[in-house]
């Protein structure tokens, strides 16, 4: 985690800009401080800002998608007063909050942003500063459940998870659907799934710049896992039952082409070809 210095507003408040690859795990020193995360901007990530009581929050737009499900998180925070951005996944890494701080350009953001002084082509860092103007969230974020579901358990038992975050330990060995982006967390680089998987399917978030949207493949080729991202207009991101039900095979690794994978394909076939 990287941080700007502190901005003080009065006497008793200080204005942070902070900056994270993920927003999954957010502790108590976040609370009303602006966050530039690599995350992807979709709605679950959106509760997650309002449960974390942030100022406002600038997320990496993944290539925004079906059902512009990459920036979902905008509206959901305007509802609650938070300003929300995301920067274009084509000029910053997604899973990379430093390259978002740094080469990051605001693609979209939502009304309350939009008041405060943010518009698009802004560059991040300069649309973090804006937003440390507006109030951090304080009450209830209305609920939003991330899902994990069991969606078969024979020949192969396949766990849709919305989160990578969700992955448990006892799911070594399993076919793991995520609505996570296939980046690579910077602060993470080997970090591919939390277990061993049988395979595993992300959406590839636009691809963007430096490819990131799709690095994740190459470290679980190298951890001996089959893995293949669906294309981000097929499948809507953060949202594994989309993936599973409509998402179309974009990208894959070494592993997966060993077992016939190839572009085109459907996430059913990805598992029925990793049947023993």
């Amino acid at each position: 985690m990287n941080q700007h210095s502190p901005v003080a507003s009065n006497s008793n408040e200080i204005r942070t800009v902070q900056v994270v690859d993920s927003i999954t795990k957010l502790g108590p020193q976040f609370r009303g401080t602006v966050l530039v995360a690599g995350s992807h901007g979709g709605s679950y990530c959106g509760y997650l800002a309002a449960l974390a009581g942030l100022r406002g929050v600038i997320f990496n737009d993944a290539g925004v998608g079906l059902d512009n499900a990459g920036i979902g998180a905008l509206d959901y925070l305007e509802q609650l007063g938070m300003a929300a951005a995301t920067v274009a996944h084509t000029s910053a890494r997604i899973g990379d909050g430093a390259d978002m701080l740094a080469r990051g350009r605001i693609s979209h953001c939502n009304a309350t942003a939009r008041t405060l002084g943010c518009v698009e082509d802004q560059p991040c860092c300069e649309a973090a500063e804006i937003i440390q103007r507006g109030h951090p969230f304080e009450g209830d974020a209305p609920t939003y459940e991330e899902t994990r579901k069991l969606l078969c358990d024979a020949p192969v038992k396949v766990i849709a998870c919305d989160s990578a975050s969700l992955v448990k330990p006892d799911d070594a060995n399993t076919v793991i659907i995520t609505g996570s982006h296939g980046g690579r967390l910077a602060g993470r680089p080997g970090y591919g799934l939390a277990v061993q998987a049988r395979g595993a399917v992300f959406n590839d978030a636009g691809v963007g710049i430096d490819m990131a949207g799709i690095q994740r493949l190459e470290i679980l080729d190298r951890n001996s896992t089959p893995a293949v991202t669906v294309d981000a207009m097929t499948a809507r991101i953060g949202d594994a039952r989309s993936t599973w039900e409509n998402g179309i095979i974009s990208h894959f690794n070494k592993q997966a082409a060993k077992r016939g994978i190839t572009v085109g394909m459907t996430v059913p076939t990805f598992v029925e070809l990793l049947t023993p």
